[in-house]
């Protein structure tokens, strides 16, 4: 009784805590990047100046800036304005950090979400269909496949790409994106193959292996057993058991696969010339461009925190007993 009096209480809870959580890892990961950046080697100043600037024009520059300041009182300026909506403007193009990453940010999402699109129904198939199957030619070549992809870097995926399918073996695509400043992605389709299958490829092991370890769970239980005892159609047991059950981990696994993807798209983007937040954050490294580089990283942390937020409501609202702790 005790128990059931608190239950209200803690579901109103539960939520406002998670939200806290997210909020103070973003804010963390603000504070280690912005002190990451002051240690790159190099003088930004400097690099927009070029290295024949006298030392005052160098000293005004960072005076002007504000790179001559205490760290401190940079980042709690940079925090401040950043909580207001203005996350600075860029210390080489001197442009608001806002429209600079604002179209790349879009190009990035585009990407990820086609990529998820593939991955999260072929990773649930395969995984099923090999768990279904085990220890037979199809799960073991399934293994064999997910264990080489996962030895394999991203970037060792599409360069494997490029090669093949864009050169002299199978000179389908084209191995680079070229896209007009403001236009879509979409615009033409074919340049968006081979990225969004680096990005696939990456993903695949993880999450099929996932669904099929659990897959494989799920029919060595209790309750499977029974209804086969029972003499329900293995067609029935598969559909009514397994899948739903099997499916639980597979929903924060995807939650975990789309925030990698967030990230792997760093390299893909680099290697296929795609116009989006890693790439621009790339180039804002070997720039010095603090602003650019802090926004950036902030944007891939705050949707760390929301794919894995995303997937523990997920997870609670698709698992009754979990569901039922929550409240």
């Amino acid at each position: 009784m005790a128990l059931d009096r608190h239950l209200p209480t803690a579901r109103r809870r539960w939520l406002p805590r998670r939200l806290l959580s997210g909020a103070t890892v973003v804010l963390l990961v603000s504070a280690l990047v912005f002190a990451a950046t002051r240690v790159l080697p190099g003088d930004p100043a400097r690099a927009v100046l070029g290295h024949e600037a006298t030392p005052d024009r160098v000293a005004a520059l960072r005076a002007e800036l504000g790179l001559d300041r205490p760290l401190v009182a940079q980042y709690l300026t940079w925090l401040g304005d950043l909580l207001t909506g203005d996350p600075g403007h860029s210390l080489v193009t001197r442009e608001p950090v806002a429209g600079l990453i604002g179209d790349r940010a879009v190009n990035s999402a585009v990407l990820v979400l086609l990529a998820a699109v593939l991955v999260v129904p072929l990773s649930v198939l395969v995984g099923a269909v090999a768990g279904r199957h085990r220890d037979r030619p199809f799960d073991r070549a399934v293994l064999a496949t997910t264990l080489g992809l996962t030895a394999l870097p991203e970037f060792v995926i599409a360069l494997l790409l490029v090669i093949l399918l864009s050169t002299t073996v199978f000179p389908l695509l084209p191995a680079t994106v070229l896209l007009a400043p403001g236009e879509s992605p979409l615009a033409d389709p074919a340049q968006l193959v081979l990225p969004v299958t680096a990005l696939v490829l990456g993903v695949l092991p993880y999450l099929s292996r996932l669904v099929r370890g659990s897959v494989i769970d799920v029919y060595e239980s209790e309750y499977v057993r029974t209804a086969r005892l029972k003499g329900v159609p293995e067609g029935a047991v598969l559909r009514r058991h397994v899948l739903p059950n099997a499916l639980v981990p597979a929903v924060q696994g995807t939650a975990l696969a789309l925030a990698y993807l967030t990230g792997g798209v760093v390299v893909v983007e680099q290697v296929f010339n795609y116009p989006g937040l890693g790439s621009a954050l790339v180039d804002a490294v070997q720039n010095r461009d603090f602003p650019v580089i802090q926004s950036v990283c902030l944007v891939f942390a705050a949707c760390y925190v929301v794919f894995n937020l995303l997937g523990d409501v997920a997870t609670v609202w698709v698992t009754p007993r979990l569901r039922t702790a929550a409240r």
